[in-house]
């Protein structure tokens, strides 16, 4: 049986969820036992991935068609914002410019938007954008957890979480896009399934190291 754009999206997000032991520093941060210090690093490495992420996903938009350019357009304008919450995030955990500005990467931390810029270079848009949606169901459950954990044990405001409430929320119109450029692509016959699922698994091993570094700096 010929199965939907849906259903492609959710059996691929599905099949890639990390094990709920792999990540063990996101429930670190939310019983809050993970030091102050973690924080400002986890701010200070998105200070490098967001902007990265933006650029590859506007090199995406300029390759791709109405479709997925659109898609990769509104991702784009998403990280756009959240570079405005990340500030603010930043700013709370006590690092000023001088600070961020100083701060060396570490590069496990950056392997997963080198990655993406990869795919901003040599994916096919509809498989990169098979392989961004799944990946960012595990990455929206991680902000959902850390902005609770912001709240209750690190004594952080609203404006301070907004940058992980951003990717924490459900995303309705993005979610349609990605479910129309996916579609548009099974009936062109024009996705590569298993190519576009290995670019998954390898965003999701990406994002793991992220985390793994960033604990292993902790």
């Amino acid at each position: 049986m010929t199965r939907t754009a849906r259903e492609l999206l959710e059996t691929t997000a599905g099949e890639l969820a990390p094990d709920p032991g792999a990540n063990p520093l996101v429930p670190l941060i939310a019983r809050g036992g993970a030091d102050r210090s973690v924080l400002t690093a986890l701010a200070l490495e998105q200070r490098w991935v967001i902007p990265a992420d933006r650029r590859a996903f506007l090199r995406l938009a300029e390759r791709a068609g109405p479709e997925p350019a659109a898609y990769f357009t509104a991702l784009a304008e998403g990280e756009a914002l959240a570079a405005e919450h990340l500030r603010t995030f930043t700013a709370a955990c006590g690092a000023d410019e001088a600070h961020a500005d100083a701060y060396t990467p570490l590069p496990g931390c950056q392997s997963y938007p080198a990655y993406v810029a990869w795919l901003a270079l040599d994916a096919e848009p509809p498989d990169a954008v098979l392989a961004l949606t799944a990946n960012f169901s595990a990455w929206g459950g991680y902000c959902a957890s850390i902005a609770e954990a912001l709240r209750t044990h690190y004594g952080f405001g609203d404006e301070a979480c907004a940058f992980f409430d951003f990717f924490a929320e459900p995303a309705p119109d993005l979610d349609r896009l990605a479910v129309q450029v996916v579609q548009t692509a099974l009936d062109e016959g024009c996705l590569d399934e298993n190519r576009a699922h290995r670019y998954a698994r390898l965003l999701q091993a990406y994002e793991a190291q992220f985390w793994a570094t960033l604990g292993e700096h902790a």
